[in-house]
């Protein structure tokens, strides 16, 4: 005899401290979206709509930080979701860079506290955290990686115990560093070298990943926080499952694996938080209050 639940009795979740509706707050980018442009005359931002597909592939909704909104409406949405991504662009001053420092200083703040809090930094979001951590506005160094799809190379240094590697299998980590599986398209970046040497950075981040740019030089690709729920790339994991126009960016099954788990990971970070915010309030908030906007073919 086999016995089967009666209707709509499926059992309670295993752990009530894991959150399954998590929400993700994206600070928005300076400028329309269009062909990059960042100067558009108007107090205008946006949000690549990969961003947002990113979020939720890992299962969680997406609440638009708006990065010139008032201080108050900043923490009012801030209040409302379980972790934050900063975004690719090019933006590294003014009122956006000052919203980042907050944003930044909220994090730590929260974890601080014991509350778990995670942030995801791509591309430009790493590099203001790197110029954040460091306190030096010129932390960076040039690179030639702009359109390029590369490897990760996983240093003797490196551990993944813990990391966002960790769940990668075997043959998909080995795929990596001999296989060009993920994207790039940054001007700058930190050397490895540059990154142990600064105090203060080689104290907060323990790198995970370096790549060459298309000159060799090499560039940290990779870091996580080690105290903190922050990892930060260089790359970009949303391209290869939601973005088309650049031939560069790799499409193979095995990168959108890649993209898939690092959503996953990313996710799985915020439903650690025990942020319960009210129904209503995030649905008022959500990103789908907003109409998309075609930015172009060569945005």
């Amino acid at each position: 005899v086999i016995r089967l639940p009666r209707a709509g009795a499926c059992a309670a979740p295993a752990d009530p401290a894991v959150y399954d509706r998590p929400v993700i707050g994206i600070v928005t980018h300076p400028g329309d979206g269009a062909a990059g442009r960042i100067d558009n005359g108007t107090s205008t931002s946006y949000i690549g709509a990969s961003y947002v597909k990113f979020v939720e592939a890992g299962g969680a909704r997406v609440i638009p930080l708006i990065y010139n909104e008032p201080d108050e409406r900043l923490l009012e949405k801030l209040s409302l979701v379980n972790g934050v991504l900063f975004t690719g662009g090019s933006v590294k001053r003014g009122p956006y860079f000052e919203t980042i420092k907050k944003v930044f200083q909220y994090v730590l703040d929260k974890n601080d506290a014991g509350v778990p809090f995670p942030l995801f930094a791509q591309c430009l979001g790493f590099e203001l955290v790197s110029m954040i951590v460091s306190k030096d506005n010129n932390i960076l160094e040039s690179f030639h990686a702009s359109d390029q799809a590369s490897t990760l190379q996983f240093p003797n240094y490196s551990s993944l115990q813990g990391s966002v590697f960790e769940r990668f299998h075997p043959d998909l980590i080995k795929k990596l560093s001999t296989s060009c599986l993920v994207m790039q398209n940054h001007k700058y970046g930190i050397s490895p070298k540059r990154l142990r040497e600064n105090d203060a950075l080689s104290s907060f981040f323990k790198i995970l990943t370096i790549s060459p740019d298309e000159n060799g030089e090499v560039y940290v690709s990779t870091v996580e926080a080690q105290k903190y729920p922050i990892t930060c790339t260089q790359w970009h994991p949303e391209k290869a499952i939601f973005e088309w126009r650049k031939p560069m960016i790799p499409h193979s099954e095995d990168a959108v694996q890649v993209t898939q788990n690092f959503a996953n990971y990313f996710i799985s970070q915020a439903r650690k938080s025990p942020n319960r915010p009210p129904a209503d309030k995030v649905l008022d908030n959500l990103i789908y209050n907003y109409i998309p906007t075609f930015s172009g073919k060569t945005s």
